[in-house]
Formats: structure tokens, C-alpha cells, sequence
């Protein structure tokens, strides 16, 4: 008992301090947005060629405070302004072939603290910082140099590069970090960043990544939770409080553990897909995704492995059975929770929803507990499950 208390107790109060974005947040092009395309007369303090192509541009808000403005040529040398509100640290924006960060070219600007404007190009060769290298990359820059400029609450990055071919649609890498680079140009760790496919055939293409990802990410947190959050739970407590139903309790809790481990690895093989998609920096999450990923084809393993009830080998199967179920179970809750904290779109209704279905949960333990403990329900002495028995999930304590 005091195990599964410890377990939701912990997951209870951990889920109480999530910082989570609500819908107007950062990922919502809003109104506000939009009239940052009409805050200032971009020609009033670029330099030349950019202030005698800038107020023509096409422009569109992308994300969070970042502006796009661009025009191209026939020789597919494009112009590009982009801009972002800008307190400290630095803002970029890079340029991939499959809209991951790893292996794209970016332009980063920053003002230093003795208000020098800096710009770099970077080549992202990995996550780790000491594989962005500055000054190296796949853009080509053309001869007109490119330019950083402050103005008002805005940093304005302009540049000209050309292009081998001209492709309609690019996936744009956008990010920013609040930490200054080092003197030697080294940038600091992104504080947040998005990849955007931007239609650069329009006055006002752009879609960005988030809408297709928002979806994916919306179909992982759902097949996780509904798998490691409720179907795999229901099933440990009808194995533990329904065992005077015998061999109801062992037919519902197989149920309930086969589906909940066909929907906890459908979540898995979503994440992966998600993962490699859009690279996200999320170690925990992802470590103990695969974790319990293995802790559960143990779990299924052990459907096959089951010994007979009169060997002495059953009492170490039943206790390697439990306790990894209870971790797999411990484990899972804990994951959905740093998924939520960790998920851009994550708003509170995945807050309530986990939070409503982790305290029906843990009441219904208490209550049946309180039961159990009174000998109305779930007495395994005077019941013993078929001989054909082979749970792979029970977590009866």
C-alpha cells in the first residue's frame, strides 16, 4: 500500500508546479504580432541595398515576436530581414533541408554589452555547444556584408545570400537565448526555438512546423497517457481488488494491460518519429521513454516465461513481475509529467486532464485499500487464478 500511495502522492505534487503556455502565448501569431510588420520604417535606419528594398518587402510574423521579410531575384539571391523584440543574448535564423537544427546554416546577431552589433554565420555540426562553430557554414553570402541593427525594443538581422535552386518552400530554423555568446563568438544555449516552412513563392506563406508537430505531439501525450496514465494503472488495481471475481479480475486485467502496452508503444514509436523530426533537446524525457519502453517487453516476456504456481521459481517470478511493473508504472506516470512541462502546446487542459485522471486514481486506490484492508474485496487466499494464467502486468502488493 504504501508503495502506490508514495507513487501517486509524488506524481500528484510534481504535476502541481508545471509551467505551462497558455493558448496566447509564444506559438500564436496574434494581432500584436502582425503590426510589428507596420511598428517601424525599416528604411529609416537600415543601410543600403536593404533600406532601398525593405519597405516593399513582403512580411511575415513567424513566431513568438520573429518578423520575415524577404525578396529574391532572378539570379535566387535573396534578400532577408528578420526581426525579434531583444533585451539581452542573441537571436538567429537558419536555413535546413529537412527542418532539423543538426546540419543547418544559420545567421545569428546579437549587441554585445558595450553595444557592438556582432553577426555570425554558424554551422550546426551538432547539440553541443562546441559543435556550433562560427564562421563556418553552408550559406552563401553574397559581397554586400550583413547587418545588425537596434531599434526601439527591435533587432533588425539583414543579410543577402544566394541559393543553388530556387525552392518555393524552406524550412527556417528560428531561435534566441537571453545569455550573451563568449568573446570568442561561442553561442550560449538556446532558450527556445521552433523550425517554420516558410513560402517564399507568397506575400504571406508561411506555415509553420508546430501545426503538423502540434498534432503529433498532441496524438504521443494522448497514447501516453491513456496507455501509462490510465489503462496500465486500471489494470494493476483490478489484479490487486478484484481477485474475489476469479477469473473475471485475470481476464479484465489481461485486457487492460495488452491494450495499455499496444498504446504505451504506440506513444513510444510517435516520439521517436517526433523526435526525428524536429530534434528536440529533451534527454530525460527521452531516456526514460525508452526505459520503460524495455521495462514493459520484460513485462510481456514474463507472459511467456511464467513458471508453474508449485515451483520454486514461481515466488522469484511473481516478485520480479510486481516490482517491475511497479516501476514501469512509477516511471510512466513520471514521464507524462515532464512531457507536459516540456510540450510547447501544452496549455491547461493537459494539466487538468492528467491531473483529473492521476486523483480519480489515486481515490479509487484509497477507497478499494480501505475495502481490501477490511476483507470485503480482493482476498487472493481464497482464490486462486486458472491454471492457464499468464499475467504479464499484475502489480497486486
Amino acid at each position: 500500500m504504501r508503495t502506490f500511495v508514495g507513487f501517486y502522492i509524488l506524481c500528484l505534487l510534481i504535476g502541481q508546479d508545471l509551467p505551462f503556455l497558455a493558448a496566447d502565448d509564444a506559438n500564436v501569431i496574434n494581432d500584436s504580432t502582425q503590426n510589428l510588420c507596420f511598428a517601424n520604417r525599416l528604411s529609416d535606419f537600415l543601410p543600403p541595398p536593404y533600406s532601398n528594398v525593405s519597405d516593399n518587402m513582403p512580411c511575415t510574423p513567424l513566431w513568438n515576436t520573429f518578423v520575415l521579410r524577404y525578396s529574391e531575384n532572378r539570379d535566387n539571391v535573396m534578400t532577408i530581414i528578420v526581426s525579434a523584440l531583444y533585451t539581452t543574448g542573441w537571436v538567429g535564423i537558419g536555413f535546413s533541408k529537412e527542418g532539423r537544427m543538426v546540419g543547418s546554416s544559420a545567421m545569428v546577431g546579437w549587441i554585445s554589452k558595450k553595444g557592438h552589433a556582432k553577426i555570425k554565420q554558424y554551422y550546426l555540426q551538432g547539440t553541443e555547444r562546441d559543435q556550433v562553430v562560427p564562421d563556418q557554414g553552408e550559406l552563401q553570402l553574397q559581397k554586400v556584408p550583413p547587418v545588425v541593427a537596434l531599434h526601439g525594443a527591435m533587432i533588425y538581422l539583414a543579410f543577402q545570400v544566394k541559393f543553388s535552386v530556387r525552392v518555393p518552400r524552406r524550412a527556417v530554423i528560428l531561435a534566441f537565448s537571453t545569455a550573451y555568446p563568449s568573446k570568442l563568438g561561442r553561442l550560449t544555449k538556446h532558450d527556445d526555438k521552433t523550425t517554420v516552412i516558410v513560402d517564399f513563392s507568397k506575400a504571406s506563406g508561411a506555415t509553420s512546423i508546430k501545426t503538423t508537430t502540434s498534432t503529433e505531439k498532441t496524438k504521443h501525450g494522448v497514447m501516453a497517457i491513456l496507455g501509462w496514465g490510465f489503462l496500465l494503472p486500471v489494470g494493476a488495481i483490478l489484479a490487486r481488488y478484484l481477485r474475489h471475481k476469479d477469473p473475471l479480475w485475470y481476464y479484465l486485467h489481461i485486457g487492460f494491460q495488452f491494450t495499455g502496452f499496444i498504446f504505451g508503444l504506440a506513444a513510444v514509436i510517435l516520439g521517436i518519429q517526433l523526435y526525428n523530426r524536429i530534434q528536440p533537446d529533451i534527454p530525460t524525457h527521452r531516456g526514460i521513454g525508452i526505459f520503460i519502453l524495455v521495462l514493459s517487453i520484460l513485462q510481456v516476456l514474463a507472459f511467456f516465461a511464467r513458471p508453474q504456481k508449485e515451483t520454486k521459481m514461481r515466488r522469484y517470478w511473481n516478485w520480479y513481475h510486481h516490482w517491475i511493473g511497479r516501476i514501469s508504472l512509477f516511471f510512466g506516470a513520471v514521464n507524462i509529467v515532464l512531457g507536459i512541462r516540456m510540450a510547447d502546446n501544452g496549455g491547461d487542459g493537459w494539466k487538468i486532464g492528467y491531473g483529473f485522471i492521476l486523483s480519480v486514481t489515486l481515490l479509487a486506490f484509497v477507497v478499494l485499500e480501505i475495502f481490501r484492508i477490511r476483507g470485503a474485496i480482493g482476498s487472493p487466499s481464497s482464490h486462486t487464478p486458472p491454471s492457464f494464467e499468464a499475467h504479464p502486468n499484475s502489480t497486486s502488493v
